[in-house]
């Protein structure tokens, strides 16, 4: 099951932001270990970011709940493809990391990489690079998937055809050289018998046409539905017969046996087996490395987000306390009431000013 943490904003009153940090920090841990002592707290680095104006953290606001909403969804998106990528090669999903790490560490001791989104650049410019970052390895993922999703559709018809009903599925590796007889003037034919009619068909089939071999009839398989029966007959008569068979519910099928066809087939379904495996797990390491690449900007736009909105409501200058914290039942109130709190103090702290 998913750890869930909650990313919080707190105004620091103090002027020295340092200090200030300090006593809100020391403040919020007694809060919270107060209700549940066990209960883990992170602080969550966010850099000095470019504010720009009122207006434009405003509008880049509008757009940050439904941005967060489409992350978000393409790392579980990759997580689900991942555990089902496990689970068809037999085993449990691996640990998932962020920059060779466990998500939950990179989420508790997250830093900011400046390489990757500066620090001074727009706000809108960073989220913008995000989201096209994110889109981009989504339509990749679409792509990688369908291509091995083609793979397995075409296992799965084949795997139909072997393990369906009589009446449907490929009967060449139910036949042998031996059971087929094929001549100048004799064929082998094969009939699908409903379960429940076999004695009906042993004690008909010769009077059908009177060219059949006489006792020539032998079952070869049987399902849940049907069975499988050779009949040897003139060549002449095949026609005929196929017809008078077809009126007493007895399926004629089309085969011919073919060792060349069948090898074709058993190299067809080695290759499939094979493309299989080496499409699945190259997707899923792509699946691994991808994940690690969208959860690590599904951060960084979470300290952009954490940082816009903790501006719109605190004000400048930038002058808050990010706390990360498990997501236990009492963590909510707790830290809603910590920051309460902090609003006041800094509201006292603005008039006296």
């Amino acid at each position: 099951m998913a750890t869930r943490y909650w990313i919080a904003a707190l105004p620091v009153a103090d002027d020295n932001v340092a200090a200030g940090k300090t006593a809100l920090w020391a403040r919020l841990q007694d809060a919270i270990s107060r209700h549940s002592f066990d209960t883990p707290l992170y602080r969550f680095t966010v850099p000095d970011l470019r504010p720009g104006t009122l207006d434009s953290l405003l509008a880049l606001s509008d757009d940050l709940v439904k941005s967060n909403i489409f992350i978000e969804g393409v790392s579980h998106k990759i997580r689900r493809q991942i555990e089902d990528l496990e689970r068809a090669g037999g085993v449990e999903p691996g640990t998932l990391t962020v920059d060779g790490v466990p998500v939950d560490s990179y989420l508790t001791r997250f830093v900011w990489d400046e390489g990757k989104y500066p620090v001074n650049a727009p706000l809108k410019e960073t989220v913008a690079s995000i989201q096209s970052q994110v889109a981009k390895i989504e339509d990749d993922m679409k792509v990688r998937v369908a291509e091995y999703g083609n793979v397995k559709s075409q296992l799965g018809a084949i795997n139909r055809k072997q393990t369906g009903s009589l009446a449907v599925r490929d009967l060449s590796n139910l036949i042998k050289p031996e059971d087929m007889v094929t001549s100048e003037h004799l064929v082998t034919l094969l009939s699908i018998v409903p379960k429940y009619s076999q004695k009906d068909w042993l004690s008909s089939y010769e009077s059908l046409d009177t060219f059949v071999v006489p006792r020539s009839s032998k079952k070869l398989y049987e399902d849940n539905e049907y069975a499988l029966y050779t009949v040897t007959l003139f060549a002449k008569v095949v026609d005929n017969f196929k017809v008078h068979a077809r009126e007493k519910g007895f399926q004629i099928r089309d085969f011919e046996y073919s060792p060349e066809a069948q090898e074709s087939r058993k190299q067809e379904l080695e290759k499939l087996l094979q493309d299989q495996e080496v499409m699945r797990t190259s997707l899923l390491q792509w699946c691994y490395a991808s994940y690690s690449e969208v959860f690590s900007s599904w951060m960084h736009f979470s300290a952009v987000r954490v940082f816009v909105e903790s501006i719109l409501r605190y004000g400048l200058p930038a002058r808050f306390l990010i706390p990360v914290v498990f997501a236990s039942v009492c963590c909510p109130s707790t830290i809603y009431k910590e920051r309460e709190e902090s609003k006041e103090h800094l509201g006292r702290a603005m008039r006296q000013c």
